[in-house]
């Protein structure tokens, strides 16, 4: 699998599936579910409803129509809230091994990621960019492609310091 890091907006990437931050509700929210949302119109909330009737529990992942995305599914996990007290680096692993395992059951190959709970949800940059990058590096999965996509520079940064410790 080919890992690599981008700074940009990751709903006007063209890959198979989007991995979207989701809160556990499953019903958009601010940060990249808000923007996911916005951009891949009403279709991906109906799905939602729909296929997540219950919304996800921490470390679960699930998927959608990608709506008017370039992309044609998106991939919901929910991440842990460190500022609530979710800090074990398991759960947030557990999002990107669900993520990928849900993506070979859709048979996407390409995926365009976030940095999962490293928003709202307080985990520092750093550590997300290092647990991101680590498992899905290690994954056994049929994706070929990951890109990691940040919005801001210090994620960036973050994110191209892990992949180097990776490839270390």
């Amino acid at each position: 699998m080919r890992l690599y890091v981008q700074r940009g907006d990751i709903t006007s990437i063209t890959v198979d599936a989007v991995i979207n931050a989701a809160s556990s509700r499953m019903r958009g929210g601010g940060g990249v579910d808000g923007a996911i949302h916005r951009a891949g119109g009403p279709a991906i909330l109906r799905d939602c409803i729909a296929r997540h009737p219950h919304g996800l529990r921490t470390g679960a992942a699930g998927w959608t129509t990608g709506g008017a995305l370039p992309a044609r599914w998106v991939i919901h996990v929910v991440g842990p809230n460190r500022n609530a007290g979710q800090d074990d680096p398991e759960l947030l692993a557990s999002c990107y091994r669900n993520a990928l395992a849900v993506a070979d059951e859709l048979g996407a190959r390409t995926l365009a990621s976030p940095l999962v709970s490293a928003g709202i949800y307080g985990w520092p940059l750093d550590d997300a960019a290092r647990i991101a990058v680590t498992t899905v590096g290690s994954t056994e999965s049929a994706v070929t492609d990951v890109t990691f996509v940040a919005f801001g520079a210090d994620a960036h940064r973050a994110l191209d310091r892990a992949l180097a410790e990776l490839n270390a």
